[in-house]
């Protein structure tokens, strides 16, 4: 069975921790019972990852899809992010997992922009412009793993081989 476990950095503030369930409720909603849907926090609250990563398996997961819940590939997207999940499911051997990009650019993100500033798609992104690089010089290096042309290919799982 595969579940997504989505991971923010975790705050001080109880509202941001909070919402990042309801993101993993919605999720599960959207998915229905085709996945297992849990949420962890990176640090300062519960529950931790090594915590979301058990849960997904308690729940009968086999294969874990970690969603960092960010927006771009910082240090914690692409270090300790991946160190952690790693050390978590070094405790789990009968489960694979993958890390995926951020949520990097998106033609979907530029939309919640829009209409959070009451304003509406005019030129909407067609399906062949959605994996293109959008920087000025359209070097699909400038975002890393989180530009179009490198975050769009599926997800393999990797063994877990801790």
């Amino acid at each position: 069975m595969k579940s997504i476990l989505l991971i923010d950095h975790g705050s001080r503030r109880t509202e941001a921790n909070e919402m990042l369930g309801c993101v993993s409720n919605l999720v599960q909603h959207l998915v229905g019972d085709a996945a297992i849907v849990r949420h962890a926090h990176m640090e300062l609250a519960e529950p931790s990852i090594e915590s979301g990563f058990a849960a997904c398996v308690a729940a009968g997961a086999t294969e874990v899809v970690v969603f960092p819940y960010m927006l771009s590939p910082g240090k914690h997207v692409t270090g300790d992010i991946p160190r952690l999940v790693a050390e978590a499911a070094s405790h789990h051997p009968q489960a694979t997992y993958v890390v995926t990009p951020a949520f990097g650019v998106h033609e979907k993100l530029g939309e919640i922009v829009l209409e959070r500033a009451g304003l509406r798609v005019t030129n909407p992104v067609s399906s062949g412009d959605a994996c293109q690089c959008w920087a000025s010089d359209r070097s699909a290096s400038r975002c890393g793993n989180a530009c179009p042309v490198n975050s769009r290919a599926p997800i393999a799982p990797t063994a877990n081989t801790h």
